[in-house]
């Protein structure tokens, strides 16, 4: 056969039968009915998921009633760093009696904190001014520290049990730096 020549179909009335149906009214589509409810399924089901679900994505969710500073007086580096920063910063500096009492353990006692507040506050002034320790930006052991320690403060735990927590926790990492 010659190229670009017509080429001719050959079927049998039975082949043209699965293509084409004889009765141009088609009453059902195999499938078609379990297909469209589920659609309409996902289509009422979905928003749903996704109103509950937006409400657990919010940074600071679960943070209940914990007193938190305002990242308003934060520095810069602060502002810009991952939310479980954030938040650490601002409990950190909101709860200087409790943190005061928590250990770190990423070693920072070389350069003289003496607890994990210490991470994140390196001093007030005579007007209660907050002067911040860029030192938590860059540690995932200060910030992990914290973080357990707002989950248990909000489980209720008191000061001495979240600090065993954190000794028994945290303690393979490096030596307190509490003395």
């Amino acid at each position: 056969m010659p190229i670009g020549a017509p080429v001719r179909w050959r079927s049998s009335r039975a082949d043209r039968a699965r293509i084409i149906p004889e009765d141009p009214q088609i009453t059902e589509v195999p499938g078609l009915k379990s297909t469209l409810v589920k659609v309409i399924s996902l289509l009422i089901i979905s928003p749903i998921f996704l109103v509950v679900l937006s409400g657990c994505s919010s940074a600071s969710s679960g943070l209940g009633n914990l007193p938190m500073a305002s990242m308003d007086g934060m520095p810069d580096g602060v502002k810009s760093a991952p939310p479980v920063v954030q938040q650490a910063y601002q409990y950190a500096a909101a709860n200087p009696d409790m943190m005061k009492q928590i250990p770190c353990y990423c070693g920072c006692g070389d350069i003289g904190h003496t607890s994990n507040y210490s991470c994140y506050v390196s001093g007030a002034d005579a007007n209660g001014r907050i002067a911040y320790d860029s030192h938590a930006l860059g540690c995932s052991i200060c910030v992990d520290i914290t973080q357990d320690v707002m989950r248990l403060s909000k489980q209720g735990k008191a000061p001495p049990e979240i600090k065993t927590y954190i000794d028994q926790t945290y303690s393979q990492y490096g030596p307190s730096n509490m003395p």
